[in-house]
Parts: C-alpha cells; structure tokens; sequence
C-alpha cells in the first residue's frame, strides 16, 4: 500500500506492506490524519526521539527502519480481524485512541516500526478501542478527536475552581484544545495569548474571553483586573488585611526551550502552570523565583480512553471554533511539504492528510 513513510530522516511517498489484522484486531481505511508537533519533532531527529520514548518506557523504535506517522485519525472499517466481536459493522466511521495490543505487547499506532499509522492507505486497530464516529460529525472533524482530547486531559489535571481565571499561552492546536475543553466545562475568564494573528482569531473562534498579542502588551499585565496579586509582597497585604486573594492557572501550550522560565518569572504568585507544550529538548530554569512565588507546576501528558471518548462526543454537539481548526488538507503526496509548511506554522492550525 501506499504510505508516507520516514527514510533517512525524510518524509517520503512509498509502499510499505499491508497491514495484517491479528487478534482483536480492525482493518481499517484511512480517512483523514493530522500532523502532530510530536510528529515533526521525530522527523526533525528520529534518534533523539526514540531515546526520549525509550527513557520513559514506551516500546523503542528502531530509528533506522521504516515509520509511518499518523495517530491522530478518522478511519472506516473494511475488515475485521480473527477473535473479533464484530460489533461495528464494515463501512462504519471510527476513531481510536492509538494504542494496539500485538504479539510484541502494547505498542503507539504511528509510533512504531511494525504498525502503520494513519498516513497510510490501510491500519490495523484494536477492537476495543473502536469509537464510531456519529453521523453528525465531518470526518475533518473526527480526526481531531485526538488532539483535542489532550485539552480535556490537562484541564481535568488542572483542579479547577469556577470562576479561577485561566491563561492558554500559545494558540496551536494544544492551546485551542485546552481553550475548548475550559468553555465546555464552562470555566473562565480565560485569557489566550500568542503572536499569530490567524491563531488568536481561532482563540476568539473557540470561545477565549480575552485574546492578547503578546508581541504589543504582557497578557500578565491583565491579572489586576481579575482581583489578582501581583508581586508577593502584595498578595502578602493582601492576606493580612483579610483581602480576598484569587490565584491564576496557566497553560502553557508553546514547548520551547525557555518558556517555563518566562513563565516563572512573569507570572504571579501562587500560580499554578500546567505545562501541555512539548518540549523535547533540554531546559533551565531558576528555582529561588518558582520557591519565593511558591508556583505549582503540573505536567500533561495524552489522555485517557474515558477524556478520548468525551471528546468524540462533545464534538457530536458542537465545539465552537472546531469547524475552523483545519486550515489546509492535502494528500498522500502533499504530506511532506504539509511538515515543511507547519515548521513556521503561523498561518495555520491543523493540516489534515486524506490517504
């Protein structure tokens, strides 16, 4: 089958083999695939993101050997496997968290060396995992099911009081995820924040109360107007004089070298900063200011099946801005110059691949 594979550090459009469903397995056709950050941090340098994946225990990848990238997906059955239930029927619409149980254990659909991921004509899928895809949702809509799932997962993490307020720094496809899981569960006033004006029309699109260009005024210059302090020293009067005092929660949704510092130091006390940006390099920071704020740091990661399928639901109700999201799609032969384009991704929010 056709596929869009990693060579020698390069996307490239090539055959692999067809994937052959094992047991409790789906054959499924692709529909549509997003490009994931992570996916062009692996292409960037496949080696030091296997050795990233292998720290933590996820099954290794042999960097040298073929990829096909894909785990954010809408698919449709057309075959099912030995020791399957069946219950969805062929030509039915799914989605799946990416995850497949096979002879070698628990392996990452579009993260591994044996199964395809969606950048591909064909996928093998586990059973169990299946979501069928309600009639009321596109199937542009459906692949985001994954990437907006990471949003509902760091909100949850969060420990949210109502009425707190929140700011998403950075308006990528994490950052509007965590936007559209704080609206669905109706928690504001949230800020968002980033340089792109095409992102920040997506943040006002998914619902952010306030949407800041940071590059013409500080997003932390706001936090006076929501009964926030912001040095220790006035929180400090604050609390003496029996004053109510409100902390902030932000998101950082950027996973570039340099942000958690930024934040620390920006930020005011007392935050607490869920970090859902990625950043897969190493970083520095300095601890006496995080100690004298006394700030919180929460790391999110992924999902669960239960937030996956939360997801897929609420995007058969209606997330505002969702329709928005996907700014370009292309084909299997356009999926290398989709990576180039989303590596200054500005301009853009998710690029889908239609196999």
């Amino acid at each position: 089958m056709r596929a869009a594979v990693t060579r020698d550090g390069e996307l490239v459009v090539g055959e692999v083999d067809d994937p052959t469903p094992g047991s409790g397995h789906v054959l499924v056709r692709s529909l549509a695939a997003g490009i994931c950050g992570s996916d062009l941090h692996a292409l960037g340098d496949f080696a030091h993101f296997t050795g990233l994946m292998d720290s933590v225990g996820v099954p290794s990848l042999d960097p040298t050997a073929d990829c096909v990238f894909g785990h954010e997906f809408c698919a449709e059955i057309i075959e099912h496997g030995p020791d399957t239930a069946r219950t969805l029927t062929v030509g039915t619409r799914v989605c799946s968290v990416p995850i497949i149980v096979g002879a070698t254990g628990v392996e990452q659909i579009g993260y591994s060396n044996k199964y395809p991921g969606a950048l591909a004509e064909h996928m093998a899928l586990q059973e169990m995992l299946l979501l069928p895809v309600p009639d009321s949702v596109p199937t542009s809509l459906a692949a985001l099911t994954e990437p907006l799932a990471v949003g509902e997962h760091a909100v949850g993490l969060a420990g949210l009081r109502q009425g707190q307020p929140c700011l998403v720094v950075g308006c990528g496809p994490v950052g509007l995820a965590v936007i559209a899981a704080l609206k669905g569960r109706g928690h504001g006033p949230v800020l968002a924040a980033d340089f792109s004006p095409t992102r920040r029309r997506l943040a006002e699109a998914f619902g952010a109360d306030e949407v800041i260009d940071p590059g013409a005024e500080s997003p932390h210059d706001r936090w006076a107007a929501f009964g926030v302090a912001k040095t220790v020293m006035e929180r400090a009067g604050a609390s003496i004089l029996g004053g109510e005092v409100t902390d902030p929660v932000i998101f950082e949704a950027v996973g570039v070298p340099g942000m958690l510092q930024s934040l620390i130091a920006d930020v005011p006390p007392h935050s607490r900063i869920v970090v859902v940006g990625v950043c897969m390099h190493s970083d520095t920071i300095e601890p006496f200011m995080a100690v004298a704020k006394e700030i919180e740091f929460r790391f999110s990661f992924g999902y669960s099946p239960v937030e996956f399928a939360a997801t897929l639901e609420r995007l058969g109700t209606g997330v505002p801005g969702a329709d928005l999201l996907v700014t370009s799609t292309v084909d299997l032969d356009g999926a290398a110059g989709a990576f180039e384009t989303l590596r200054t991704p500005g301009e853009h929010g998710k690029i889908l691949v239609n196999p």
